[in-house]
């Protein structure tokens, strides 16, 4: 059995991980869209730093839940498979998703790159010490952001912002997957699907047949392609399909 799974921002909103575009997908009253691109930080990068610290945060508080631990029983028992998230959490790789079947199409939260150089740090063992600073701390612009330790200049969120183009080697992994052969199933859940690259590699895994199921609320522009569609809750769907998949 060969699978390609998509997922978006609903399966972490069943953890509690709000949305972009939910209404409690705000901060502060400022629209989370417009703090996460490249001219947000150029503007007031100390004010994207404290948004993304309290993602951070939210995160970690945050559990796995079992759409997250279904989508990991299904890459145990596949034959073949691959995860593409939009998620740039850490739910996925806790439920026991394997680093090497899935691609992170977004981003990492938990990486800061330097905004000149390139270099990275992963920041997943330990909590960075700047996302303990008190108010009074954050204050300060040279305590507040962090700097390369390479060539000094701010260090950023390793996730990519509204305007930024794709990883290319995580595009290509995904190539690679799909050029590979078509799929018995793709299963789409949680995302809009108002991105087209979505869109595309669902339907070209899908092709010659193969089973596209969608899992969301709410109608997407992938729903009229999708020959089975599930409009409950990701926690509620994923259990139940993935062991009807393995019946027998």
């Amino acid at each position: 059995m060969r699978v390609l799974v998509l997922t978006g921002a609903g399966v972490s909103a069943e953890s509690g991980i709000p949305t972009f575009r939910g209404k409690d997908g705000y901060w502060r009253n400022l629209n989370p869209a417009k703090l996460a691109t490249p001219e947000a930080f150029a503007k007031d990068p100390g004010l994207v730093w404290e948004w993304y610290r309290e993602r951070r945060r939210r995160i970690r508080a945050a559990q796995p839940n079992p759409a997250h631990k279904a989508i990991a029983k299904l890459a145990q028992h596949a034959h073949e498979f691959l995860l593409v998230t939009q998620n740039v959490d850490d739910l996925h790789a806790r439920a026991g998703s394997s680093k090497e079947k899935m691609v992170q199409i977004h981003g990492y939260i938990f990486v800061t790159r330097c905004s000149r150089c390139g270099f990275e740090r992963n920041e997943d063992e330990h909590d960075h010490e700047q996302e303990h600073e008190s108010e009074h701390e954050r204050e300060s612009e040279d305590i507040a952001l962090p700097r390369c330790t390479r060539c000094s200049a701010l260090m950023r969120p390793g996730v990519v912002w509204f305007g930024e183009q794709l990883p290319s080697n995580e595009v290509q992994r995904v190539e690679n997957y799909l050029k590979r052969g078509p799929c018995d199933y793709v299963v789409v859940v949680g995302t809009t699907a108002t991105f087209g690259y979505i869109i595309d590699w669902a339907l070209q895994a899908s092709r010659d047949r193969g089973e596209l199921i969608e899992v969301n609320p709410n109608e997407t522009p992938l729903s009229e392609f999708a020959t089975k569609v599930y409009r409950e809750p990701a926690t509620k769907v994923l259990p139940r399909l993935v062991n009807e998949m393995f019946a027998g």
